[in-house]
Formats: structure tokens, C-alpha cells, sequence
């Protein structure tokens, strides 16, 4: 009877090895898994076509509205990003976007006023709140 009992045992033992393998190698995988890149960003006057126009470090305040647009490759599923605007280190806004695979091109915009000028910053966020990119400009005369 004890015999029995030790077979049990031993098979159990085996089994819980091989399902223990099995999920090591998922976490492996999963450890193993890229998030998505980003692979252009751009502080621009304007989209068009999905495209930013008039790509620049600085803006005049007669342009009336900027954008910060990003694209990014290797989506693997549907997620978002956040573009956080600063001016003069406050936040002003922040805007959720979706990404969606395989790849994306997103952007988000700020109407100027007239006392928007000085330095300005846009931070590219994942939606686990890590800093991807900072884009950095000015607002002039």
C-alpha cells in the first residue's frame, strides 16, 4: 500500500516540475517581449497628410497653434501614451492617445495666447507613466 502511495507521489512531483517549466518559460517570454518604440518625434505648425509640417525649435506666437506629433512601431496591442505640455515648468495640459498595432502616429496640439511665450515642453509618456521623449521649444515674438 505504501508503494502506491510513493508512485503518487513521484508522478505528482514530476508533474508539478513540468507545469513549473512551463510557466517559467511564459515569464521568460514575457520578460523577453519589447515594448513599442518610439521612432519620430516632432514640434511642428501643423499635420497634414499624418505628417508634421513645418518642423521647428521655436514658434512665433502668430502661428496661433502648435503640435507635437509621434510615431511609434511595435505595437504589439492596443495601448495609449500622454503628451504633458509645460510652459515655464507648469503643467498646462495633458492629452491621452491611443496607439494601436502593428504601428501608430499620434499628436496632440495647444492653441497659442499671447501670454504663452517663453519656454515650453512636451512630455511623451507610456501609459505606465514612463518618460519616453521630452521635446523641447520656445514660443517668441
Amino acid at each position: 500500500m505504501k508503494r502506491r502511495y510513493v508512485g503518487c507521489w513521484i508522478v505528482l512531483i514530476f508533474l508539478f516540475a513540468g507545469f513549473s517549466k512551463a510557466f517559467a518559460a511564459d515569464d521568460d517570454f514575457a520578460a523577453q517581449a519589447k515594448p513599442f518604440r518610439l521612432v519620430r518625434a516632432a514640434m511642428c505648425e501643423s499635420i497634414e497628410g499624418y505628417e508634421p509640417k513645418h518642423v521647428a525649435a521655436a514658434f512665433s506666437i502668430n502661428v496661433g497653434r502648435i503640435s507635437c506629433y509621434s510615431a511609434f512601431a511595435g505595437v504589439a496591442q492596443t495601448t495609449y501614451v500622454q503628451h504633458k505640455w509645460f510652459r515655464r515648468d507648469e503643467l498646462v495640459t495633458a492629452k491621452r492617445l491611443t496607439l494601436k498595432p502593428p504601428s501608430w502616429a499620434t499628436y496632440s496640439s495647444v492653441q497659442l495666447r499671447d501670454d504663452d511665450k517663453g519656454p515650453w515642453r512636451v512630455e511623451i509618456l507610456n501609459a505606465e507613466d514612463e518618460l519616453i521623449q521630452t521635446m523641447r521649444f520656445s514660443v517668441v515674438d
